[in-house]
């Protein structure tokens, strides 16, 4: 199979979905990787790592597009990457559906088979959705960095150093979320010496986190009752619970801004457009910041991009198996063989199977399960 991978063209995105040590892996299947030339440079990977490794350089996006019979990227579809959809062509990125009405018009329009790989699911119930997870630990941690950067005076913050400091009281930090992305952010805010408070629905979640975390963690059930409780006395509210696409409610509304104190912040990293927080819209990297109640919102959508080679590590390793297991069976097999690969199935030859989208949008739709059975 001719695999494709492009230079991201997302705001401020510098990731690339396939590092130079991974490439061999296609090739001992007897495959071809066609690349854009610079699609590394935003990772620190140069062209030559990659021809090294066995890839084909292609002097520009178009020549890929236009090459591949799998497309692996990491960001969703842009508006200037449509002219490149086709029926014969399988996409593996993140694509967030629900949230891109156009996007979704576009791959259904085309023909093509598109898997999203943010919900390929799995097994463990403490990694559920393990290409979320892969990238939750480093959003986690960028969330808190990025609360320590707005808390400065010199970028408009009230001037508190979200750490223990002698001769003032600790800065009160609340995380939402207990799964990779919440202990990725109460790593470090714990680590600089805050009171952090970690809230889940999930005792067993919060109860195995506990082992390993220092006593300025504190972990508490999220009700109600809580999370106004931790809205009044926090410095930092950081979001990091995925919310479901077919939700219409939320944990934080509007209305409760008004109980924060002056100078707190919210930083959204699951950044799910009026999700888990009412207020929440996604911002770039360019332009990440906004005020809503007098509340600095912080709602980057790709946090992990800010740290590409990183990220693009643990994208390429985490990602890897899923597209070699359709690169090496086709699609349809794939798909047959694989429910968490079926999970993320979005859309196949003009037919919606990611039924959240087709709630949340009100468009017909497939369940995947069935819909594969009878390809």
């Amino acid at each position: 199979m001719k695999i494709g991978i492009v230079k991201e063209i997302k705001n401020s995105e510098n990731r690339v979905a396939i590092i130079p040590s991974n490439v061999p892996e296609f090739i001992a299947g007897g495959h071809q990787v066609y690349i854009e030339t610079g699609a590394g440079e935003g990772s620190g990977y140069t062209d030559e790592e990659y021809r090294e490794a066995g890839a084909i350089i292609c002097p520009d996006a178009e020549t890929v597009w236009t090459t591949a019979e799998l497309l692996y990227k990491v960001k969703e579809i842009l508006p200037p990457e449509y002219k490149y959809l086709r029926d014969d062509l399988v996409i593996m990125t993140y694509i967030h559906s629900n949230s891109h009405r156009e996007q979704t018009d576009k791959l259904l329009e085309s023909g093509c088979v598109a898997i999203a790989l943010e919900d390929v699911s799995s097994d463990d119930p403490m990694k559920r959705w393990p290409l979320v997870a892969n990238m939750g630990e480093l959003a986690g941690k960028g969330g808190f960095l990025a609360a320590l950067y707005y808390a400065q005076s010199v970028h408009g913050g009230q001037g508190l150093l979200l750490a223990n400091v002698a001769g003032d009281d600790q800065p009160i930090i609340s995380i939402i979320g207990c799964g990779y992305t919440g202990k990725g952010a109460a790593e470090l805010a714990s680590a600089f010496g805050n009171k952090v408070r970690v809230m889940d629905v999930n005792f067993k979640a919060m109860e195995e986190a506990k082992k390993y975390f220092p006593p300025n963690v504190s972990f508490m059930y999220s009700n109600r009752a809580n999370i106004l409780k931790c809205l009044k006395d926090s410095d930092v509210v950081i979001n990091c619970i995925l919310w479901d696409k077919t939700r219409t409610d939320h944990l934080i509304y509007r209305e409760d801004l008004k109980l924060m104190k002056k100078g707190a912040m919210i930083i959204d990293v699951a950044c799910d457009d009026e999700g888990a927080v009412e207020t929440c819209r996604s911002t770039t990297h360019e332009d990440p910041v906004f005020y809503e109640e007098g509340i600095l919102h912080y709602c980057v959508d790709n946090i992990p991009s800010a740290f590409s080679r990183t990220s693009s590590v643990r994208f390429s390793n985490d990602s890897l198996p899923f597209a070699l297991e359709v690169a090496d069976k086709g699609v349809v097999q794939a798909l047959k063989d694989n429910k968490h690969l079926r999970r993320g199935l979005t859309a196949y030859h003009g037919t919606l199977t990611m039924v959240e989208t087709g709630i949340k949008q009100n468009r017909p739709y497939e369940e995947p399960d069935e819909f594969v059975k009878n390809l």
